[in-house]
Protein backbone atom coordinates (compact mmCIF):
# COMPACT_ATOMS: atom_id res chain seq x y z
CA UNK A 1 0.00 0.00 0.00
CA UNK A 2 1.72 3.56 -0.83
CA UNK A 3 2.81 5.19 2.36
CA UNK A 4 0.38 7.95 3.77
CA UNK A 5 1.31 11.73 4.62
CA UNK A 6 0.41 15.11 3.25
CA UNK A 7 1.08 15.46 -0.32
CA UNK A 8 1.50 19.24 -1.74
CA UNK A 9 2.83 19.03 -5.25
CA UNK A 10 1.52 17.42 -8.57
CA UNK A 11 3.75 14.74 -9.95
CA UNK A 12 4.01 11.77 -12.19
CA UNK A 13 2.23 8.99 -11.11
CA UNK A 14 3.78 6.79 -9.16
CA UNK A 15 4.98 3.20 -10.98
CA UNK A 16 2.91 0.70 -11.62
CA UNK A 17 3.22 -3.01 -9.38
CA UNK A 18 2.44 -4.73 -12.24
CA UNK A 19 4.56 -5.82 -15.37
CA UNK A 20 4.78 -4.20 -18.50
CA UNK A 21 5.08 -7.30 -20.13
CA UNK A 22 1.77 -8.82 -18.87
CA UNK A 23 -0.55 -6.18 -19.77
CA UNK A 24 -2.62 -6.59 -23.18
CA UNK A 25 -4.01 -4.03 -24.86
CA UNK A 26 -7.51 -3.57 -23.94
CA UNK A 27 -10.28 -5.35 -25.92
CA UNK A 28 -12.47 -3.03 -28.66
CA UNK A 29 -15.37 -3.84 -28.14
CA UNK A 30 -17.89 -3.04 -25.10
CA UNK A 31 -18.89 -6.70 -24.72
CA UNK A 32 -15.50 -7.62 -24.82
CA UNK A 33 -14.38 -4.59 -22.04
CA UNK A 34 -17.35 -6.26 -19.64
CA UNK A 35 -16.22 -9.88 -20.21
CA UNK A 36 -12.75 -8.12 -19.14
CA UNK A 37 -14.21 -6.98 -16.17
CA UNK A 38 -15.98 -9.89 -14.80
CA UNK A 39 -13.16 -11.91 -15.32
CA UNK A 40 -10.61 -9.35 -13.29
CA UNK A 41 -13.31 -9.40 -10.40
CA UNK A 42 -13.46 -12.90 -10.20
CA UNK A 43 -9.53 -13.40 -10.30
CA UNK A 44 -9.66 -11.13 -7.68
CA UNK A 45 -11.94 -12.53 -5.22
CA UNK A 46 -10.63 -15.87 -6.05
CA UNK A 47 -6.52 -14.77 -4.93
CA UNK A 48 -8.15 -13.14 -2.31
CA UNK A 49 -9.81 -15.97 -0.58
CA UNK A 50 -7.62 -18.78 -1.70
CA UNK A 51 -4.27 -17.05 -2.09
CA UNK A 52 -2.18 -16.91 -5.19
CA UNK A 53 -0.53 -20.23 -5.50
CA UNK A 54 -3.43 -22.21 -4.47
CA UNK A 55 -5.21 -20.82 -7.26
CA UNK A 56 -5.78 -22.66 -10.45
CA UNK A 57 -7.16 -21.01 -13.60
CA UNK A 58 -9.95 -23.01 -13.12
CA UNK A 59 -11.35 -21.43 -10.10
CA UNK A 60 -11.09 -18.06 -11.90
CA UNK A 61 -13.44 -19.01 -14.71
CA UNK A 62 -15.78 -21.07 -12.48
CA UNK A 63 -16.29 -17.93 -10.61
CA UNK A 64 -16.46 -16.04 -13.95
CA UNK A 65 -18.87 -18.76 -14.81
CA UNK A 66 -17.12 -18.68 -18.23
CA UNK A 67 -15.04 -21.39 -20.33
CA UNK A 68 -11.48 -21.84 -20.21
CA UNK A 69 -11.53 -20.49 -23.87
CA UNK A 70 -13.17 -17.10 -22.77
CA UNK A 71 -10.48 -16.96 -20.43
CA UNK A 72 -7.36 -17.17 -22.81
CA UNK A 73 -9.02 -14.63 -25.32
CA UNK A 74 -7.85 -12.21 -22.86
CA UNK A 75 -5.50 -13.64 -20.51
CA UNK A 76 -2.76 -15.93 -21.23
CA UNK A 77 -1.62 -17.28 -17.63
CA UNK A 78 -2.59 -16.88 -14.43
CA UNK A 79 0.35 -14.12 -13.85
CA UNK A 80 -1.48 -11.70 -16.83
CA UNK A 81 -5.03 -11.81 -14.95
CA UNK A 82 -2.91 -11.05 -11.40
CA UNK A 83 -1.14 -8.59 -13.39
CA UNK A 84 -4.46 -6.84 -14.71
CA UNK A 85 -6.15 -7.10 -10.87
CA UNK A 86 -3.01 -4.99 -9.92
CA UNK A 87 -3.56 -2.18 -12.47
CA UNK A 88 -7.66 -2.33 -11.65
CA UNK A 89 -6.44 -1.97 -7.89
CA UNK A 90 -4.07 -0.19 -7.64
CA UNK A 91 -5.72 3.23 -8.40
CA UNK A 92 -8.13 2.87 -5.68
CA UNK A 93 -5.14 1.77 -2.97
CA UNK A 94 -3.52 5.77 -3.82
CA UNK A 95 -6.13 6.84 -1.42
CA UNK A 96 -8.37 9.17 -3.96
CA UNK A 97 -10.06 12.44 -2.40
CA UNK A 98 -6.53 13.34 -0.42
CA UNK A 99 -6.49 16.96 -0.08
CA UNK A 100 -3.62 19.04 -1.29
CA UNK A 101 -1.89 20.82 0.97
CA UNK A 102 -2.18 24.65 0.51
CA UNK A 103 0.66 27.03 1.67
CA UNK A 104 -1.31 28.45 4.66
CA UNK A 105 -2.93 25.13 5.33
CA UNK A 106 -2.84 23.51 9.05
CA UNK A 107 -0.61 20.60 8.84
CA UNK A 108 -2.09 18.70 11.63
CA UNK A 109 -5.71 18.82 9.77
CA UNK A 110 -3.45 17.56 6.25
CA UNK A 111 -2.08 14.95 7.58
CA UNK A 112 -5.02 13.87 9.60
CA UNK A 113 -6.63 13.77 6.42
CA UNK A 114 -4.46 12.01 4.66
CA UNK A 115 -4.57 9.46 7.31
CA UNK A 116 -7.59 8.65 7.19
CA UNK A 117 -7.92 8.52 3.11
CA UNK A 118 -5.09 6.17 3.57
CA UNK A 119 -6.45 3.81 6.26
CA UNK A 120 -9.94 3.77 4.79
CA UNK A 121 -8.40 2.84 0.97
CA UNK A 122 -6.56 0.36 3.03
CA UNK A 123 -9.77 -1.63 4.96
CA UNK A 124 -10.93 -1.61 1.45
CA UNK A 125 -8.22 -4.04 0.45
CA UNK A 126 -7.51 -5.60 3.32
CA UNK A 127 -7.77 -8.73 1.87
CA UNK A 128 -5.55 -7.82 -1.21
CA UNK A 129 -2.94 -6.24 0.82
CA UNK A 130 -2.44 -9.89 2.77
CA UNK A 131 -2.16 -10.85 -1.08
CA UNK A 132 0.50 -8.85 -1.88
CA UNK A 133 2.30 -9.85 1.00
CA UNK A 134 2.39 -13.05 -0.24
CA UNK A 135 3.15 -12.41 -3.58
CA UNK A 136 6.18 -10.25 -2.74
CA UNK A 137 7.70 -12.93 -0.97
CA UNK A 138 7.24 -15.65 -3.66
CA UNK A 139 8.21 -12.99 -6.63
CA UNK A 140 11.44 -11.17 -6.68
CA UNK A 141 10.15 -9.08 -9.64
CA UNK A 142 6.92 -8.22 -8.47
CA UNK A 143 8.98 -7.46 -4.51
CA UNK A 144 11.37 -4.72 -6.27
CA UNK A 145 8.53 -2.77 -8.57
CA UNK A 146 6.16 -2.76 -5.06
CA UNK A 147 9.19 -1.31 -3.53
CA UNK A 148 9.93 1.44 -6.49
CA UNK A 149 6.49 2.63 -6.10
CA UNK A 150 6.78 2.40 -1.98
CA UNK A 151 9.70 5.06 -2.92
CA UNK A 152 7.98 7.36 -4.82
CA UNK A 153 5.44 7.61 -1.92
CA UNK A 154 8.06 8.27 0.61
CA UNK A 155 9.57 11.01 -1.87
CA UNK A 156 6.67 12.69 -1.80
CA UNK A 157 5.96 12.53 1.64
CA UNK A 158 9.64 13.47 2.20
CA UNK A 159 8.90 16.92 0.24
CA UNK A 160 6.22 17.41 2.03
CA UNK A 161 8.26 17.52 5.34
CA UNK A 162 10.88 19.46 3.72
CA UNK A 163 8.07 22.26 2.52
CA UNK A 164 6.69 22.19 6.34
CA UNK A 165 10.52 22.68 7.48
CA UNK A 166 11.05 25.71 5.04
CA UNK A 167 7.24 27.24 6.83
CA UNK A 168 9.03 26.88 9.89
CA UNK A 169 6.19 23.89 10.60
CA UNK A 170 8.48 21.20 11.27
CA UNK A 171 11.42 20.28 12.95
CA UNK A 172 14.48 21.88 10.48
CA UNK A 173 16.79 19.56 12.16
CA UNK A 174 14.89 16.25 11.21
CA UNK A 175 16.78 14.98 7.49
CA UNK A 176 13.02 14.65 6.01
CA UNK A 177 13.76 11.55 3.91
CA UNK A 178 14.65 9.58 7.05
CA UNK A 179 11.59 11.34 8.73
CA UNK A 180 9.26 10.14 5.95
CA UNK A 181 10.61 6.10 5.56
CA UNK A 182 9.98 6.13 9.60
CA UNK A 183 6.84 7.39 9.40
CA UNK A 184 5.64 5.72 6.29
CA UNK A 185 6.94 2.73 7.43
CA UNK A 186 4.75 3.14 11.05
CA UNK A 187 1.46 4.14 9.57
CA UNK A 188 1.70 1.29 6.79
CA UNK A 189 2.77 -1.20 9.50
CA UNK A 190 -0.40 -0.25 11.35
CA UNK A 191 -2.84 -0.48 9.07
CA UNK A 192 -1.58 -3.91 8.08
CA UNK A 193 -1.89 -5.01 11.74
CA UNK A 194 -5.07 -3.56 12.09
CA UNK A 195 -6.82 -4.89 9.10
CA UNK A 196 -5.90 -8.04 8.87
CA UNK A 197 -6.35 -8.44 12.06
CA UNK A 198 -9.22 -8.69 15.05
CA UNK A 199 -8.10 -5.50 16.48
CA UNK A 200 -11.10 -3.52 18.08
CA UNK A 201 -9.76 -0.82 18.08
CA UNK A 202 -11.97 1.95 15.78
CA UNK A 203 -11.32 3.92 12.58
CA UNK A 204 -11.17 7.09 14.37
CA UNK A 205 -8.68 5.95 16.99
CA UNK A 206 -6.52 4.48 14.27
CA UNK A 207 -6.78 8.24 12.57
CA UNK A 208 -5.83 9.92 15.56
CA UNK A 209 -3.29 7.79 17.23
CA UNK A 210 -1.19 8.02 13.54
CA UNK A 211 -1.99 11.29 13.23
CA UNK A 212 -0.50 12.57 16.55
CA UNK A 213 2.58 10.53 15.83
CA UNK A 214 3.53 12.12 12.94
CA UNK A 215 2.96 15.69 14.59
CA UNK A 216 4.73 14.97 17.43
CA UNK A 217 7.59 13.27 15.67
CA UNK A 218 7.51 16.18 13.31
CA UNK A 219 7.23 18.88 16.13
CA UNK A 220 4.38 21.01 14.85
CA UNK A 221 3.71 23.71 17.07
CA UNK A 222 0.88 23.12 19.60
CA UNK A 223 -1.20 25.81 18.16
CA UNK A 224 -1.23 23.66 15.16
CA UNK A 225 -2.46 20.48 16.81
Amino acid sequence: MESPGPEIDDEQAPPSMARASLLRELPATPRGLRTRSALIAAARSVFESRGYLETKLSDITTAAKCSAGTFYTYFGSKEEIFAAVLVVAQEDMMHPGMPRMAEDGDPASIIEASNRAYFTAYQRNAKLMVLLEQVANIDPEFRELRRLRGEAFIGRNARSIENLQERGLADRKLDAMLASRALSGMVSRLAFGHFTTDDELSLDDLVEAATRLWVNALRIPAERV
